[in-house]
């Protein structure tokens, strides 16, 4: 086991030991297709808990995710983050978006991902993987001009990227590998040409193990959906959206059986985080047809909050042979689980020199319930403030103001509907089993219960921090002085006097 003291001494050097010692080992081992599991991760971009057919959509038409399902699992515990940046960093690296390291020390609303961290690409690059990104990216700056271009996947562990910097906010830059190939492309086109490099990259690897990630960039805020399928659902705009993207999921699927991989390939489709409410008429769940925003179903609000809505996200796994048809997995899960439960499949290591926060889940990929931890914890951060933990079918919301300081720049919430932007005086402690809407505080009757989930939640406030202190186990990589004792945010901007149209903007989305 490597220092503390080392790893913020040299840590590039820790994480080439790390990466040598993991690389050795793969070239011991020859990979071997005909035992090693494909894995392919389909993420998608703000899409609501209940924004597809087999999760109770009733006007939204998800026929391949819904028969993906029948022969599958569906998750219906299943954790991101709650906005858009952080959920990728904790799927890459397997950890709290507060434990891992960012360039510069500080923690951004969307991190940019430290060189030294380690991602599930380059795990799996050990056992011999060929790996592709498609899609958005959003780890080396939340910006489509200004970012780092050696923080790109190409830098990050994947031999291969056609995709986007970062969220479409005004517009989308599509690259291959490092290069602009079509500045402010047409977004209409994007799922269906995200999934046809996907395609052909299963195609040119059928022969090895493959890791294909595809986060695409819709349906996030600009929706755009191709002119055979635009002004087809009855659900509008963002119901067009999510058919597309659909019926593209169900291209990858019938690809895989085609090429007769389907017995050694598992397939994960899942949100980043819950619906962009403020898209939608009075902040409701997405129903008329001119709502451009998803819709949590029986769960409260939405994307930037850590009521459910914002952070339970539908996730369905499809992998014939290995997971158990027509399946529902109620278990808590989470998207930091895919590094560990991926490295356990592969047969590779777990990075060893650092804290991963997820879990290895083949026990539940493969139905075995009864294997579940029932004392697993979820800890709900929004930026840098812990306002929430589960345990069970318990979560208790910890006290905190309408408008926390440590969840600047969201303190004023006006993505969630005025009813959500709550604060609260005392412990809320509710039973997710009796109430999803997260209504009624039962408390009283569950003292043991609160003082249980508190204790839970000092101790993450000791190892990973909170708005007010840095956590023991918080990653700092950059460091040339003492470990600071408050997490390191950037500092306010200062409104311009005036702004270039020709300027991106780097809002928070």
């Amino acid at each position: 086991m490597v220092s503390e003291f080392h790893m913020q001494l040299a840590p590039w050097a820790v994480r080439i030991s790390v990466l040598a010692c993991l690389l050795c080992s793969a070239m011991s081992v020859r990979a071997d297709a005909t035992t090693q599991p494909n894995f392919v991760v389909i993420f998608t971009d703000d899409q609501g808990y209940q924004d597809v057919g087999c999760f109770g959509s009733p006007d939204i038409r998800t026929p391949r995710l819904d028969a993906m399902a029948s022969q599958g699992m569906k998750f219906t515990s299943f954790y991101a983050q709650p906005i858009c940046g952080p959920s990728r960093a904790a799927l890459m690296t397997g950890c709290y978006p507060m434990r891992v390291a960012e360039r510069g020390n500080t923690k951004q609303v969307h991190p940019i991902l430290h060189q030294d961290e380690i991602t599930v690409a380059e795990v799996l690059k050990t056992r011999g993987y060929a790996t592709a990104c498609f899609g958005k990216w959003d780890l080396a700056k939340h910006s489509q001009t200004d970012f780092f271009l050696d923080l790109f996947p190409t830098r990050q562990g994947f031999d291969y990227f056609y995709g986007t910097p970062t969220s479409n906010d005004r517009f989308a830059n599509l690259y291959r590998n490092e290069n602009l190939i079509e500045p402010k492309t047409d977004m209409a086109t994007l799922t269906r040409r995200y999934t046809d490099e996907a395609i052909d990259f299963i195609r040119r690897h059928r022969d090895e193990p493959f890791f294909v990630y595809l986060p695409h960039t819709m349906p996030h805020t600009r929706l755009a959906a191709s002119d055979d399928i635009k002004g087809s659902s009855p659900r509008g705009l963002y119901g067009d959206v999510i058919e597309e993207i659909d019926f593209n999921v169900g291209r990858i699927l019938d690809t895989v059986e085609s090429l007769k991989l389907d017995d050694r390939t598992y397939v994960l489709f899942t949100s980043d985080n819950g619906p962009w409410l403020n898209k939608n008429k009075n902040f409701s769940d997405g129903h008329l047809p001119k709502d451009y925003g998803g819709s949590a179903g029986p769960l409260r609000s939405g994307k930037v909050s850590v009521f459910e809505g914002g952070v339970r996200v539908p996730a369905i796994l499809w992998g014939p042979g290995r997971v158990p048809a027509g399946t529902t997995c109620e278990s808590i899960a989470t998207t930091m689980d895919v590094l560990p439960t991926f490295a356990a499949l592969s047969g590779a290591e777990v990075p060893s020199d650092r804290v991963i926060d997820g879990k290895d889940i083949r026990h539940l990929f493969h139905g075995d319930f009864s294997a579940a931890d029932p004392d697993r914890a979820y800890f709900y951060y929004l930026r840098i403030h812990l306002q929430a933990v589960r345990q069970g079918k318990w979560k208790l919301h910890l006290p905190r103001a309408k408008e926390p300081i440590g969840a600047a720049p969201f303190g004023r919430n006006t993505h969630i509907a005025p009813a959500d932007r709550v604060g609260f005086a005392q412990p809320f402690l509710v039973d997710l089993e009796n109430d999803l809407g997260e209504t009624t505080d039962v408390s009283d009757q569950n003292p043991q219960v609160v003082r249980r989930l508190v204790a839970l939640a000092d101790a993450m406030r000791k190892d990973l921090g909170d708005f007010d202190r840095v956590g023991d186990k918080m990653r700092f990589f950059d460091l040339t002085g003492p470990r600071p004792t408050r997490p390191p945010v950037p500092a306010p901007r200062k409104p311009a006097a005036k702004q270039s149209k020709h300027l991106s903007t780097d809002k928070a989305k």
